[in-house]
């Protein structure tokens, strides 16, 4: 069944704290998944970094000297900052696409989870709370964020299947439910040039929404047209550089809350994850309308 959160900060004052709250929100809902879970937290942009989110089965070995010989090979200073199985590489914007590529020639058993210039996911299998001590999430500053506790129903519990995926720069979606027309969309966006890394049907939802922004159009835009393109049950909550959306399925069967105040918009898939949120005595709170898309931006 899953269980989803996001958190968008209108109040800076409350930046400090993003890790913390939605960790605590996404820990609420342990009991939706206990099979994998995941968080992407959106930090300020500098303008002269990018970096990439990457894991490995084995960091000991793949991250030992990574970063000598990933600037040695794309010519450009290069960080790396380890968190346990992950890894949060640094360099400058121009060079991110070089980056990506050499990894795939030095690296070939890391798996990217998410690059741009605020994005960092931190997935891996096991419950909420072992992730976010894991990878000491609570510490962390942004802007904004979503997180996802999944329950597998389609296919495999391994780390690349959990959520969020990400499939453009500074993107990503955590997913309840289930498309049944995903195979389709996939091959379509195929042939207009996406790539894919699992057959989950979530990276299909994640790669439609930068195909269509990757088009032109704004977040809004590209969740409204989830609604005709898209088949199944679900609800999206999605993250970009500076927006934050959620959209559900005509029908709207997957539990869906939020909560709006002057501080913050937030989303969770039941009450009790916004329960502890500050001022959510005061907030409006609402079950959000079946095929009608929110989204905020910075």
């Amino acid at each position: 069944m899953c269980g989803i959160v996001g958190l968008f900060l209108k109040d800076k004052a409350l930046e400090p704290k993003l890790g913390s709250m939605l960790s605590e929100m996404l820990v609420l809902l342990t009991d939706r998944g206990p099979d994998s879970a995941g968080i992407a937290i959106y930090g300020a942009a500098t303008g002269n970094e990018a970096k990439i989110t990457v894991q490995s089965s084995k960091p000991e070995r793949d991250f030992r000297g990574l970063d000598a010989e990933l600037a040695k090979a794309i010519g450009a200073p290069v960080s790396v900052a380890v968190k346990s199985t992950h890894a949060v590489i640094r360099t400058t914007p121009e060079k991110i696409d070089a980056a990506r590529e050499a990894l795939q020639s030095l690296r070939p058993d890391i798996r990217i989870m998410g690059a741009g210039q605020s994005i960092e996911i931190y997935k891996e299998v096991g419950l909420p709370e072992a992730v976010v001590d894991r990878f000491d999430v609570r510490s962390m500053t942004g802007t904004h964020g979503i997180g996802h506790t999944r329950m597998a129903t389609e296919s495999a519990v391994t780390t690349m299947g959990a959520h969020p995926f990400s499939t453009g720069a500074d993107q990503c979606l955590v997913h309840n439910g289930s498309l049944s027309n995903h195979n389709n969309v996939r091959r379509e966006l195929k042939r207009d040039g996406m790539t894919f890394e699992t057959e989950n049907d979530t990276e299909v939802a994640a790669a439609y929404l930068s195909n269509r922004m990757a088009h032109g159009k704004n977040l809004g835009e590209a969740l409204e047209g989830t609604l005709s393109d898209l088949d199944g049950f679900y609800t999206f909550v999605v993250g970009t550089k500076n927006g934050f959306g959620v959209v559900r399925d005509p029908i709207a069967c997957k539990p869906a809350v939020m909560a709006e105040t002057d501080q913050y918009v937030a989303f969770g898939s039941e009450y009790r994850a916004l329960a502890n949120l500050p001022g959510i005595e005061n907030a409006k709170v609402w079950e959000p309308e079946p095929a009608t898309v929110y989204f905020w931006e910075h």
